[in-house]
């Protein structure tokens, strides 16, 4: 609803201080032409908001212009309450500072209102959490995200042996349950995951910020690049109808991409992994239920595997 994206528009400028057409029209999902159309509609309603010019202009709201717009729809109050990452707070203790900010919210609310939140929290729970990575250092993190301070790391990458280096922390990023720290190092921005991050020490030299950097593009598009440049290796199955149904080529990293049925219950199946060895795995895992049939090469490790185990137990007493 258009009056809905008006008081939107209208928080994003109170709370961000700026924001560009482009900006506000990839946020509300709407063409930039529609935001230049509501923003004569606020400026008619006698919203002083206004454009500033150049390359790091936008629109803005005149200074010192604050709106009172207080009142949430139940949709929104629903939201709030079933979809608290109990967990992710916790990891940053703050576990029990959201608890009370919900139950303060919820006091504050009207009966009626009131009464959607408890329908929700009772109905929707959120668990996020696959496995527990451990991250001790993450308050260490936080708190040079915070004050803007530099960060003495000792880090081990998935390959290599751990290297200590001094960087600029921007922010905290959790996809999942796993934490990343997006950095800036050298002039380069770089994502860390915290759980490979052996020491961490908190400088007492400021750290350097980008004057336009925004945490949640740099994630977006840090994300769509590590996608770009995962291999692929595609393998041609035919698998029971009935196990494909329950299993899960995702859990071991991999995708279905087409499937044919060939009749008695068995489909023809084209699945795609990142390495041979999860394939692999996946195959073997599946027992009779699978027959690896391209690339031939794979099919001879399918078989060698299976001699292999074989091997393992003939001659053995059970």
């Amino acid at each position: 609803m258009r009056a809905d994206r008006l008081v939107s528009i209208l928080l994003l400028l109170q709370t961000r201080g700026q924001a560009t057409t482009s900006e506000l029209a990839k946020r509300l999902e709407v063409s930039p032409r529609t935001i230049y159309r509501d923003m004569e509609a606020l400026t008619a309603a006698g919203v002083p908001v206004y454009a500033e010019r150049g390359s790091k202009g936008g629109w803005r709201l005149l200074e010192g212009y604050r709106t009172n717009l207080t009142g949430l729809s139940q949709s929104e109050i629903m939201a709030l309450f079933a979809l608290k990452p109990a967990q992710l707070l916790s990891d940053l203790g703050l576990g029990k500072a959201g608890e009370q900010a919900l139950i303060k919210l919820l006091a504050a609310l009207p009966f009626t209102q009131r009464q959607g939140a408890e329908y929700a929290r009772q109905r929707i729970l959120v668990d996020i959490q696959r496995y527990q990575e451990q991250v001790p250092l993450l308050p260490v993190l936080q708190e040079a995200v915070w004050q803007d301070r530099k960060l003495r790391l000792l880090y081990e990458p998935m390959q290599g042996k751990p290297a200590e280096r001094t960087v600029d922390p921007l922010g905290l990023v959790v996809k999942g349950s796993v934490w990343y720290l997006v950095a800036s190092r050298q002039g380069e921005l770089r994502s860390y995951r915290v759980s490979r991050i052996l020491e961490a020490r908190l400088l007492d030299e400021p750290s350097s910020r980008p004057a336009d950097f925004d945490l949640e593009t740099y994630w977006r598009k840090a994300r769509a690049e590590y996608r770009a440049q995962i291999p692929s290796y595609r393998i041609q199955v035919r698998i029971l109808e009935k196990v494909l149904a329950r299993t899960n080529p995702a859990s071991h990293w991999g995708q279905l991409e087409h499937s044919e049925p060939m009749g008695d219950g068995w489909l023809m199946a084209q699945l795609c992994f990142e390495y041979p060895e999860q394939a692999l795995g996946w195959v073997l895992g599946a027992g009779a239920a699978v027959e690896a049939l391209e690339p031939l090469e794979f099919r001879r490790q399918v078989i060698q595997a299976l001699d292999n185990a074989l091997g393992l137990y003939q001659g053995r007493s059970v």
